[in-house]
């Protein structure tokens, strides 16, 4: 079940003739965006790795595929599960890895899983697919070229606060997933750090029936979450932060004075300067020049 085309050069330290762990990309809500190559490797998979064997079971079942071995990898049991699945492809046989929706390792189990296998020295691939993430920025409509992926953020404290200080200076649009009972809270939060006026696209049920896509400011999406109830798992998709606005030159000219005034010369104000207010050199300098020529 080696992946066709994977390409690139192969691990040793497994063996050889080591199985392959391959992720596998599962829909996000549609089972028509189950692909034909993911059936294939879940078919053919010596044992598949999911979340919930309820869950994975009725996808395979749609699919026409009985699974070999089904193992719970979920964050409970994914560093106990670990060795087994490196027994599995020490001994040849490949394994499937699958979450409840999207692409395995994003913010869902198997991160750990790969790292293990990559350490051990045995191939990992993928079948990719459906991402929740990645279709919401999308259909955002807000800046794609770059983008940074947050994940879930921390539900309460210092390092969560922390977090929306990152997030309101990121100057790429920023996807973050949410569950439904907290969205109202988070867009509130995020209103406050990065100011009401900031766009965002809030997606819920993706792929599915019911399937929305709102956008507009923070204010107002934290407006909307209050007056309908979210339902469903939601992707936050943000507007980057935008370039901090230049200092003046009256700005320059009070904080090198201030300078000046604590006995800097004029070359270390400027430098000083320069990089607290993050202004060209060259410019702050010769704004301390004038300032030396006008006081003579």
């Amino acid at each position: 079940m080696t992946p066709r085309g994977a390409g690139g050069a192969r691990t040793t330290g497994v063996g050889a003739a080591s199985g392959t762990l391959v992720l596998v990309a599962t829909p996000i809500g549609n089972l028509g965006d189950l692909s034909p190559r993911a059936v294939e490797v879940l078919a053919g998979a010596t044992a598949v790795c999911c979340e919930d064997t309820r869950h994975s079971g009725r996808l395979l079942a749609h699919a026409g595929v009985r699974a070999a071995r089904l193992i719970v990898v979920n964050e409970h049991t994914e560093t106990e599960a670990c060795a087994e699945v490196l027994g599995l492809l020490a001994s040849g046989g490949d394994v499937a890895l699958v979450t409840d929706a999207g692409t395995p390792g994003l913010s869902d189990p198997g991160e750990r899983l790969v790292a293990a296998a990559v350490a051990a020295g045995a191939r990992v691939s993928a079948v990719p697919g459906p991402a929740a993430a990645v279709m919401a920025l999308v259909v955002s409509g807000l800046p794609t070229r770059r983008f940074v992926f947050e994940g879930f953020l921390p539900r309460s404290g210092a390092e969560r606060a922390e977090r929306l200080a990152e997030i309101s200076a990121e100057r790429r649009t920023v996807v973050v997933y949410e569950a439904p009972p907290r969205v109202e809270r988070t867009l509130a939060d995020l209103a406050a750090a990065c100011g009401p006026l900031r766009r965002v696209a809030v997606a819920r049920e993706l792929t599915k029936r019911h399937e929305e896509i709102w956008r507009g400011t923070l204010q107002d999406a934290a407006r909307h979450a209050a007056a309908y109830p979210p339902r469903g798992e939601h992707v936050l998709v943000l507007e980057p932060a935008r370039p901090p606005e230049p200092p003046t030159d009256a700005e320059l000219v009070d904080a090198l004075r201030a300078e000046l005034r604590g006995g800097a010369s004029r070359k270390d104000a400027a430098s000083r300067v320069a990089v607290r207010l993050a202004a060209p050199r060259r410019r702050v300098y010769e704004l301390a020049l004038r300032l030396g020529e006008s006081a003579n």
